[in-house]
């Protein structure tokens, strides 16, 4: 099953083991139980602390549990954890292993205090970004916590299972039978979930923090580079992001990122962040701001409010808050989102196999979801509101080559159907006829550009453009004095990663100029 690279990687890996682990399979006859075998069988192989055995009772088939002799970790696998699965059992292997995870020793000590018995489940598909970071997440608490259970469940694998339980996106998170979350989540996030103290916990830390020379708000590319750049002038810095990475967690391949032929998005979000601790800068994750309030005397400290209540004060501050997927904002997307309705073809088209489906979205993003969900569906309609696709022209060839897609252009999308479960059709008008038409399907996949995260600033003096995008000069500066803006938020063209990146160090670099600019009484009196 594993090529002999991944056998060496792995026997590597697994001499980090402290303590035996045994790997307990339930199998039956069918193909899938015979691949977990041979999965099974090398991973075993690479150590003499991992052993197998065969006598697995579990009712899901394949699948198997990682134990260890004390009886006081279970961490299983419904389905073969390879493609984006395989660091996740590397993972769960070390950790049920005794290997230390990762994380903040008062992390740790959290997870280990929870009280209660949690049985989580997560179905995944292999094709899914976000979902190792859910399964590792969970596989961890699980092996630190004795009354913590997890499964990891492939969803294309036990469809029947999927159908019944209504799981339409993936990663989708039930604790104890019941809904717990989707979307990307980290341990934090779900601890913040499990520990209904922690929220107020942090706000009160947070409450302590002196003023920060740079405040970052956001943590994608442009934030991650502004931090690094300030950081570097040895100034007190400081990032408050609600995810580490912003958007391009959501990114499946990179490769246009100059130098580095391809990467995935949380590949990349995972470098900024270390990159980012290499440094003397106080990273405050899981916090959304909601307010900006300009100093009281030119110079002075500004002043962000959060969500929690708390409030941050900073000389200077950087805005890069980012972007998000765009809603098409007709009746049944935001009833059905998650139930038919999603935005993501990598992470959930697996779920549809076989099915009928739509792409709304005519773009690079739009034609390539279209492209990949046709090797998976049945068929795909391809809806566009413009009289042509507006894709790179190798990618409209490419979609025109394809026997199971209908391109329908010149064409307004007005409503999304269901039946109070699930989505069953799209509804759109033919803009050349006025004539209404009705689609029938299972999914619908929105792929129609982004939107700036900047409505917690339409209060503030900052000036935003009529798309809602923050107005930059070329030095990034705003209208508001010490406060300057970086990324995909803000009115610089062609919204890219590696711009992104530019532009925070730019609005950095800015920073650090205006504050040894500053009049001496007003650096002092800030």
């Amino acid at each position: 099953m594993l090529d002999a690279g991944l056998k060496t990687q792995l026997s590597t890996y697994l001499q980090n083991l402290r303590q035996p682990i045994e790997l307990v399979a339930s199998l039956g006859d069918d193909k899938g139980s015979k691949d977990m075998l041979a999965l099974l069988e090398d991973v075993a192989a690479t150590s003499d602390k991992v052993s197998l055995n065969l006598a697995g009772a579990d009712a899901r088939k394949p699948s198997f549990a990682i134990t260890r002799a004390a009886g006081d970790a279970d961490v299983r696998f419904a389905g073969l954890p390879l493609g984006h699965e395989f660091t996740s059992l590397v993972l769960a292997l070390l950790h049920v292993g005794g290997h230390p995870p990762r994380l903040d020793a008062e992390v740790i000590e959290r997870i280990k205090a929870l009280d209660g018995d949690y049985s989580f489940e997560t179905y995944f598909s292999q094709s899914c970004q976000n979902c190792p970071d859910v399964v590792q997440a969970l596989n961890t608490m699980s092996a630190l916590n004795p009354r913590i259970r997890h499964v990891a469940i492939d969803g294309a694998l036990f469809q029947e299972e999927v159908e019944a339980r209504q799981v339409m996106a993936v990663p989708t998170i039930l604790l104890n039978g019941q809904p717990f979350g989707q979307g990307r989540m980290e341990v934090e996030q779900i601890l913040a979930k499990l520990d209904t103290g922690a929220e107020a916990r942090m706000a009160e830390k947070i409450k302590t923090k002196d003023a920060f020379e740079v405040l970052v708000i956001g943590g994608g590319p442009a934030g991650a580079a502004a931090a690094v750049y300030a950081a570097r002038k040895g100034i007190r810095t400081g990032v408050a992001a609600e995810r580490f990475g912003g958007q391009v967690l959501d990114t499946m391949a990179i490769e246009n990122f100059i130098s580095v032929q391809h990467t995935e998005g949380p590949k990349l979000a995972t470098a900024l962040e270390q990159h980012v601790k290499q440094y003397d800068v106080d990273v405050m994750n899981l916090q959304k701001a909601v307010g900006l309030v300009a100093p009281k005397t030119p110079g002075g400290l500004i002043e962000v409010k959060l969500e929690n209540g708390a409030s941050l004060k900073s000389r200077t501050v950087i805005l890069s808050t980012g972007a998000r997927w765009r809603n098409v904002n007709v009746p049944g997307e935001a009833e059905y989102k998650n139930k038919g309705v999603a935005y993501c073809p990598h992470c959930d088209g697996p779920l549809f196999k076989g099915k009928r489906v739509a792409v709304i979205g005519g773009g690079n993003s739009g034609v390539e979801a279209a492209i990949d969900l046709a090797g998976i569906v049945a068929h795909v309609t391809l809806i566009e509101y413009d009289s042509q696709l507006r894709a790179d022209a190798v990618l409209q060839r490419k979609l025109a080559s394809l026997p199971n897609v209908t391109i329908v252009t010149s064409a307004m999308t007005t409503e999304i159907h269901g039946d109070g479960a699930k989505v069953n059709g799209l509804s759109y008008k033919d803009r050349n006829h006025d004539t209404a038409h009705r689609v029938d399907l299972e999914g619908v996949f929105v792929q129609i550009g982004l939107v700036p995260n900047t409505e917690w600033l339409k209060d503030s003096n900052v000036a935003l453009s009529n798309r809602g995008e923050i107005e930059v000069d070329y030095r990034g500066e705003t209208s508001m004095p010490g406060v300057f803006a970086a990324g995909d938020a803000t009115t610089t063209p062609y919204k890219q990663i590696i711009i992104a990146m530019g532009e925070g160090a730019k609005a950095s670099l800015s920073a650090f100029d205006y504050l040894i600019r500053l009049p001496a009484e007003q650096a002092e009196a800030a």
